[in-house]
């Protein structure tokens, strides 16, 4: 029984079952058990490995990919570039360097930021950027940002927003809602106030008893925000997360604990807490403010900027061990079987954006 759970029972004891959605924020975000707020989640000791983590590379045509968008809008000075739930810094520092080396002018002119509401995640990318950590400011919203063109990117960003989801019973479509079981365990039950069924994604009509579909108006409302700053004020966006490039339906909510998969309802605030992104969505909120959305897998678009051809760089001085090693970052990082095809990136660019580097049209 973790610290959380025992406020999780006693809350639904009292106040009756509760929203996935709310379960999900409390696991993630509560101030004092919550899992990004109590614990270091990232890398081996940590429960997950994120793709800035395994390989420098990765950073590196990002920052590669977002200083084309730059150029894309007509080289605007000032600009921000900005990271939103950065990690541990890693990527923001490989991209710090890739700039630095591909544009001194860009460089010494832009304005850095990180968009975390962690104060202990915000010492760890303090520790991880070193002298760096000088260009950087650090804001909680994406509003905190000063008014000019933006230039922004997330890894693994939606998957820890939370989301909603709705089961379909013989009564209709109905929430699902996390309350107690006769052994007083966390159990899922379906809510008793019913969908409106306008909201529902296409084909859910043909649903079977039992089917789980999730709607993220939270995530929604991050890509409104972050896609009307862009048609305002100029920039891009870079996301990368798994997810799904068309609507489906399906139960994507999952819990990991020391790199393996753990019952969703085991360890609340022990065990990161995620579910699959919908891109398909998150694309037709950045086409209605007037901005062109592209998506691709992973590993196509790491392949399209450049990804082995930079590999064979790094590796063209080493050591076997060290050549063997970077092959297994390739593998890893872009592999149809490991991040490749399960992790997607979308980018947001202004319809009047050319010549930025995408593996499809719009």
């Amino acid at each position: 029984m973790t610290k959380l759970k025992t406020r999780l029972a006693r809350l639904i004891s009292t106040d009756g079952p509760i929203p996935v959605s709310d379960y999900m924020a409390l696991c993630l975000y509560h101030p004092e058990f919550g899992y990004y707020t109590s614990r270091e989640p990232f890398g081996v000791k940590g429960d997950f490995t994120t793709a800035p983590e395994i390989s420098q590379m990765f950073g590196e045509l990002l920052g590669v990919w977002l200083y084309q968008a730059w150029i894309a809008n007509g080289r605007p000075l000032p600009v921000t570039i900005a990271e939103i739930g950065p990690g541990r810094g890693t990527l923001m520092k490989d991209m710090l360097r890739i700039w630095a080396q591909l544009d001194p002018d860009f460089y010494a002119s832009a304005h850095f930021a990180l968009i975390e509401t962690s104060p202990r995640l915000t010492e760890i990318q303090r520790q991880t950027l070193g002298p760096l950590a000088r260009r950087i400011t650090w804001h909680e919203t994406v509003a905190g940002l000063s008014p000019m063109p933006l230039l922004i990117v997330g890894n693994e960003l939606f998957d820890a927003i939370p989301m909603r989801q709705f089961v379909r019973t013989a009564l209709g479509w109905r929430e699902r809602m996390i309350g107690l079981d006769e052994r007083q365990e966390l159990a899922f039950f379906a809510g008793a106030a019913s969908l409106d069924t306008a909201l529902l994604p296409q084909g859910s009509e043909q649903a079977q008893e039992g089917a789980i579909i999730e709607l993220a108006p939270a995530r929604s409302a991050m890509m409104a925000e972050i896609s009307g700053r862009i048609a305002t004020h100029g920039g891009a966006g870079l996301f990368i997360d798994y997810g799904y490039l068309t609507p489906g339906i399906s139960d994507t909510l999952q819990a990991l604990k020391n790199h393996a998969y753990d019952p969703v309802l085991a360890h609340p605030g022990e065990a990161d807490l995620t579910s699959h992104v919908d891109f398909a969505a998150l694309g037709d909120i950045a086409h209605a403010h007037g901005l062109k959305a592209l998506s691709a897998t992973q590993g196509a678009f790491l392949l399209a900027m450049g990804l082995l051809e930079r590999a064979g760089r790094l590796g063209a001085n080493a050591d076997e061990k060290a050549r063997e090693a970077i092959r297994a970052q390739v593998e890893r990082l872009a592999g149809p079987d490991q991040m490749g095809d399960l992790f997607k990136v979308l980018a947001l660019l202004p319809k009047t954006a050319r010549n930025v580097a995408f593996p499809v049209s719009d």
